[in-house]
């Protein structure tokens, strides 16, 4: 769960293991952003935000040899892909509050949750991304 830009998002992530590595199959959302203008908006930034963040906790990093960065462009930098991508569920809470905001808020909640369902499945707790078992 996390507050941010005056809405608050919870996500729980359905988690499996496959060749070693976490496979996201489900992701559940509950945002509350106050008062909803564009349900398809709030629903389309909650996707996105949890999308882009599942490629930074599964592939996010950059490395470096002889002081210069290895990936150049996207074509060297592995992104979560559309068959990797989980389905998202997303519930918008009623409120009569002043709207928040929906771009960002629903990236912070999903590294907890893939994480939690990964020491629910293997008792490792992971410390540091991008996400590594064993």
């Amino acid at each position: 769960m996390a507050e941010s830009f005056g809405s608050f998002v919870a996500e729980v992530a359905e988690v499996s293991i496959e060749d070693g590595r976490p496979r996201v199959h489900k992701v559940w959302c509950a945002i509350d952003c106050g008062v909803v203008v564009n349900p398809a908006i709030v629903r389309a930034q909650m996707e996105s935000g949890i999308v882009y963040e599942l490629t930074a906790a599964l592939y996010g990093e950059i490395n470096i040899e002889n002081g210069r960065v290895v990936q150049g462009n996207f074509d060297g930098y592995q992104m979560l892909r559309m068959d990797e991508a989980p389905e998202v569920e997303v519930l918008l809470t009623p409120s009569g509050d002043d709207p928040g905001g929906v771009g960002e808020p629903g990236t912070p909640p999903i590294v907890p949750a893939v994480t939690n369902a990964i020491f629910a499945l293997t008792s490792e707790r992971i410390r540091k991304l991008p996400i590594r078992l064993g």
